[in-house]
């Protein structure tokens, strides 16, 4: 048996309605009407019809259900909602799971249709909305399954209209915008790019007057009159409305204990987290350097950052490399070309997994290459050691190689701290600059 239909079975059993959410208000069903009784029920699969089951029926079985009505009019409505009717108790009777069954099922969501296209509902609906600093924009898919954020009910994008907020990606049914008072995530984002920085830094519920910290409504850990939801990230609690248990790697536990196990969140925090994602605003350093001293793979990461910091000059002076736009191979990580101290979140969780290290070091192969191998103009601003006077060119970059605070200039490591003399180029430019003064003082 198809699934799907045994879902649409089920939820319509469940309602006594039809398959849907909405349309309870529009088939009068809250008003307490009734079909007419001296109407006859069509016979959807007999043979011999009366010529009004005929009419009742063709207004929403006709082989093309999706076309815009022309010349529909109010009777036709009127017609179409008494045919809902007659299908749903249809539905009742008919044996369960039977094929007779399945196909008045399906007729029912096509009546329905064709009574969504004959309001027209979306020609009143706006294509944007802006509201407490969302940006909706309506949505045109018909077939994926969403939720509904403010309702926590399913989006059937078939027959209702409904809205995503461009910044945040918060979902919602028309009807239920203006119950929205979660304002825009991004928002925040934009003006508070930080972290909760304490681990599930709670406050007791007392203290939240045993209400959900977003919306207010009364909770308790008894589940009376609704559960009370703890977010580990903000260790605040809220309801099952605000709080869907989604689950988010939280940045406290990264940075203090190097634990990447997702934890319990709630909806605001964990668009929230996904939005700060991949912004740099970790500076390890000075939050925990002692971080430094367990992990290895941040030590390596920091190496080939530097290192790509030192290449970066040969770049933007290399004709050669900007036409080959070397840097753009980490467009992704901007920030790895400006500073060797600022790590993302999504940094740390590709540390964690090696991605990072992998993807890393074949850049920095790439980027040696170009320098040391295939561009002459790069080799050229290459080193010879002062100090020893031997061997081949050397680079910054170069892991044997060390390089003069003061000056720049690179020497072999073992000559640089086995030499006790001053760096040469130094010694040459203090020189130069005396020669300099005495000049201007003789004149």
């Amino acid at each position: 048996m198809n699934m799907a239909y045994d879902e649409r079975l089920a939820h319509f059993r469940q309602t006594r309605l039809n398959p849907f959410d909405r349309g309870e208000e529009e088939d009068g069903l809250h008003e307490g009407k009734t079909p007419p009784q001296h109407e006859s029920r069509p016979e959807l699969f007999s043979g011999t019809r009366t010529h009004s089951s005929d009419r009742t029926m063709d207004l929403g079985l006709a082989e093309d259900h999706f076309s815009r009505p022309g010349s529909f009019v109010a009777s036709d409505i009127e017609q179409l909602k008494r045919a809902i009717e007659e299908c749903k108790k249809l539905i009742l009777e008919l044996p369960e799971h039977s094929e007779r069954q399945k196909d008045t099922v399906v007729k029912l969501i096509h009546l329905r249709l064709k009574l969504q296209e004959l309001k027209d509902p979306e020609e009143d609906e706006p294509n944007l909305r802006t509201l407490l600093e969302h940006r909706f924009s309506k949505e045109k898919s018909k077939s994926v399954k969403q939720t509904c954020d403010k309702c926590s009910t399913i989006i059937w994008g078939l027959i209702q209209t409904w809205y995503t907020c461009t910044g945040c990606y918060y979902r919602c049914h028309s009807k239920c915008m203006n119950l929205i008072i979660k304002p825009c995530v991004r928002s925040k984002v934009s003006h508070q790019s930080a972290y909760e920085l304490s681990i599930c830094p709670e406050i007791g519920l007392d203290r939240q007057d045993y209400r959900c910290a977003e919306c207010r409504t009364p909770i308790s850990l008894r589940g009376v009159p609704s559960e009370a939801r703890q977010c580990d990230y903000t260790g605040q609690y809220y309801c099952s409305t605000c709080h869907w248990n989604d689950t988010a790697i939280v940045p406290a536990r990264v940075i203090h204990n190097w634990e990447f196990e997702p934890r319990k969140v709630c909806r605001s925090s964990m668009r929230y987290l996904a939005l700060m994602m991949s912004r740099p605003v970790l500076r390890l350093k000075e939050i925990n350097p002692l971080l430094f001293n367990f992990v290895e793979e941040l030590v390596e990461i920091r190496k080939l950052r530097q290192d790509i910091l030192l290449m970066k000059p040969y770049f933007i002076t290399c004709k050669e490399a900007m036409e080959a736009r070397l840097l753009l191979q980490l467009q992704d990580r901007q920030h790895f070309v400006e500073n060797d101290d600022m790590y993302s979140l999504q940094d740390l969780i590709d540390i964690s997994s090696g991605r990072l290290s992998c993807s890393l070091t074949e850049i920095h192969t790439t980027f040696a290459k170009h320098i040391k191998l295939d561009c002459d103009r790069c080799q050229a601003k290459g080193f010879v050691c002062e100090l020893c006077k031997e061997g081949d060119i050397l680079f910054p970059f170069d892991s044997h190689t060390s390089v003069c605070y003061d000056c720049s200039a690179v020497f072999h490591r073992d000559c640089y701290y086995d030499n006790s003399t001053t760096c040469p180029r130094c010694a040459r430019m203090t020189d130069r600059k005396q020669d300099d003064e005495s000049d201007v003082k003789d004149a």
